[in-house]
């Protein structure tokens, strides 16, 4: 008979794992709490729930601690088109107008699924845009798919099913998007299975939007049964972060148990036939400008980190971790007095803070006079425009960093990020080894070239590329910000390159 654990100790856990990961257990869902831990403690080394719950509330949850908790606490099971109504508005008016507007211009889609589990959904998304694309190929389409799970990571990109999956699902997805094995599982096609790149991201503690992850400027973003885990505090904060990844008029999609009208109050609302659907509507959000709070000083060892924190990272938030990051990005300028203005903040400044609220047009409109000639101000206005979509913008800004400073290698690795999101892989290398050329310890240039070099087929030269970025990081402090990094810790991406090999 499984133990029951008590009640005062089941508050205190709940209390517990919603200070340290941003996840809410009213005394309602406290069974689930129980189920998860009698089937975590193992991986732990306990041997019950009970002294589980013990063990883990004796010092700070680290981040292999999190990942474990958060699979067994989370749901993982989903199956493909799950909830059909959704699917159906996809269909019939959002990918539809999409497709639409952009086959006469950039011919280009992002959409990112986020909390993918074993990937159903992102390969549903993937299997449905194919039938609606008849020339997909001459398509430049991103579908992004991240999890915190590791485990669904892995199963995600094999691609392989059983029948439980299919259930509610037309027979003709199977017999056209799939191919039957020996044991009765189902291999997806290989086309569309390139269609997809899974990720791991933390929606509680990663940077985003980021031109690091991917997650910048996405037309449709599918946050399905994941906010539902979250206290308030981490629902308000994720939901804006995914605000700020969305273009002009992109759609944010959410299970119809987590629709809310004040959590989305930013978004216009907009029903369909059993779905609703959170649009993107304004394009400069009314700012709070707090310049001075998160300003520190840039150390003149990193030459090549153009832009100060510019991302979500650069304003005080939860600190859900035990690894000291601070609250501001380390890598922020501290305003030097011929930049501050008698009567208030620079243009420069300014433009950082609309940046981090994701006021992305109201940046370039800041920065695009005469307070754009620095090679700092040049790359921020580069981010703003690569945040909108706006691809052909960016590497203009992008080309005139490289005159400005040819010998600057975070310029290059700039370019190469916007390069690489138009889809022009070999370009994307080509600025990445200039890049190393000039700064050989830059750990993000390695990082995406083994990214890069990964998508090519070219393994080996992607480890390679991973285990020098590894090492750089372990050169460095955990919580040292890497520059170009938008806010992510030299800890961190020693954390998900170790993942990733």
């Amino acid at each position: 008979m499984a133990e029951c654990i008590a009640a005062s100790d089941l508050l205190r856990f709940s209390q517990f794992i919603s200070s340290h990961m941003g996840l809410h257990f009213p005394e309602e869902r406290w069974p689930d709490i129980q189920r998860g831990l009698r089937r975590a403690a193992p991986e732990f080394g306990f041997t019950d729930a009970e002294e589980c719950i013990q063990g883990l509330m004796a010092a700070p949850l680290t981040r292999v601690q999190i990942e474990i908790l958060a699979s067994h606490l989370t749901v993982g099971e989903t199956y493909f088109f799950r909830e059909k109504p959704i699917f159906e508005a996809l269909k019939e008016r959002v990918f539809k107008e999409l497709i639409q507007s952009r086959r006469e211009t950039s011919r280009r889609l992002r959409i990112w699924c986020a909390g993918c589990a074993s990937g159903e959904e992102p390969f549903s998304i993937a299997i449905l845009l194919s039938s609606l694309i008849p020339d997909i190929k001459n398509w430049n389409i991103t579908i992004l798919a991240t999890d915190i799970n590791p485990h669904f990571l892995e199963k995600a990109s094999q691609g392989l099913y059983k029948e439980w999956s299919f259930r509610n699902v037309p027979l003709d997805v199977k017999e056209n998007y799939f191919t039957k094995s020996k044991d009765n599982s189902y291999q997806i096609r290989a086309d569309i299975k390139k269609m997809v790149r899974f990720s791991y991201l933390n929606l509680a503690e990663d940077t985003y939007p980021s031109l690091l992850n991917d997650s910048n400027a996405m037309d449709v973003i599918l946050c399905k049964n994941v906010l539902m885990y979250f206290n308030q505090k981490s629902q308000m904060k994720v939901v804006q972060n995914l605000y700020n990844c969305l273009v002009y008029k992109g759609w944010l999609i959410v299970s119809p148990c987590e629709t809310s009208h004040i959590l989305f109050s930013r978004f216009q609302t907009v029903n369909f036939a059993g779905a609703t659907f959170y649009k993107k509507v304004r394009r400069q959000p009314n700012p709070v400008l707090d310049i001075t709070a998160s300003s520190q000083s840039v150390s003149d060892s990193q030459p090549f980190d153009l832009v100060s924190a510019a991302g979500p990272n650069s304003f005080p938030s939860a600190d859900l971790t035990p690894v000291p990051v601070p609250e501001a990005s380390s890598d922020s300028f501290t305003p030097q007095p011929e930049f501050v203005h008698e009567n208030g903040p620079a243009p420069f400044e300014e433009a950082l803070s609309l940046y981090a609220q994701g006021c992305y047009p109201a940046v370039v409109e800041k920065l695009t006079g005469s307070a754009g000639e620095e090679i700092r101000a040049i790359a921020l206005v580069a981010r703003a425009y690569a945040n909108q979509g706006k691809l052909a913008d960016a590497l203009q800004w992008c080309d005139k960093m490289v005159q400005a400073d040819k010998l600057n290698p975070g310029a290059y690795y700039l370019q190469a990020t916007i390069l690489q999101e138009e889809g022009r892989i070999e370009g994307a290398v080509a600025a990445l080894k200039k890049a190393l050329y000039l700064a050989p310890d830059f750990v993000l240039a390695h990082f995406a070239l083994g990214n890069l070099t990964r998508q090519q087929g070219k393994n080996r030269e992607s480890e390679r590329h991973f285990r020098n970025a590894l090492l750089l990081t372990k050169k460095r402090e955990l919580a040292e910000v890497l520059p170009e990094s938008e806010g992510v810790t030299a800890g961190r991406l020693a954390e998900i390159i170790s993942r990733m090999l």
